[in-house]
């Protein structure tokens, strides 16, 4: 067999590889950032800010500054 063939055989070879693993990495990096997507999605929903007290509205005890942190 020639060598310019059996090198070219051998670097198509590598390519697959690499391409086959690139493919894989690829699909854990997208499951992985789905994951964190529905995560960011959860842990906005539960921050409802209907939940808050609302402010005084009269008398001394919070009208003048918004001590709610």
């Amino acid at each position: 067999m020639d060598v310019g063939i059996s090198s070219s055989v051998s670097a198509s070879l590598y390519m697959n590889q690499a391409q086959t693993a690139e493919q894989a990495q690829m699909q854990v990096f997208k499951e992985a950032l789905e994951t964190q997507a529905e995560q960011v999605t959860e842990v906005l929903a539960s921050a409802n800010t209907s939940d808050q007290p609302d402010l005084a509205k009269e008398g001394v005890v919070g009208t003048q500054v918004n001590t709610f942190a």
